[in-house]
């Protein structure tokens, strides 16, 4: 009777380790990427990564337009400050060449008098319009700023 027993357990155990043993038909299928699944999403990457790159350009490119700028801003107030500052008459017309770190800034400064005239109609003296005129080059095109200004100097 022993015998008979043990060999139900041992036909129990085997039956265990024969469904538990998995081979190419029993296990499930892996479901996985396809190749042009794959080619699909390094191909979208791809673009992505070149459109990240041009606007980091575009970015860089206004940030030096942009200092360019404000490099010769500065120098219209400089200049317009030294006038202002300046005892006596402006200059009718005179011109500067500043060498900036984006290349050379001409600088053209014009005084006239502005013929204003008071409430009784009489011309107020001792004003005087300044013009300063900046133009300089970028990319092979002529660029320029202007700024206009009154001066007073009685007398």
């Amino acid at each position: 009777m022993r015998r008979a027993s043990e060999t139900l357990k041992r036909s129990r155990v085997e039956q265990l380790k024969r469904t538990i043993r998995f081979n190419a038909s029993t296990l499930p299928r892996f479901h996985g990427f396809a190749l042009y699944e794959v080619l699909m999403g390094v191909a979208i990457f791809a673009f992505g990564v070149l459109a990240l790159g041009r606007a980091v350009e575009n970015c860089l490119n206004a940030s030096a337009l942009n200092a360019e700028e404000d490099r010769v801003r500065l120098i219209l107030s400089n200049r317009m400050a030294e006038v202002q500052t300046t005892p006596g008459l402006p200059d009718a017309a005179k011109e500067f060449t500043v060498d900036t770190g984006y290349g050379t800034v001409k600088l053209i400064q014009t005084s006239v008098d502005p013929g204003l005239l008071d409430d009784n109609g009489a011309q107020l003296s001792g004003l005087h319009r300044v013009s300063l005129t900046a133009k300089w080059t970028r990319a092979g095109s002529q660029q320029s700023e202007q700024v206009e200004f009154y001066v007073y100097r009685p007398g």
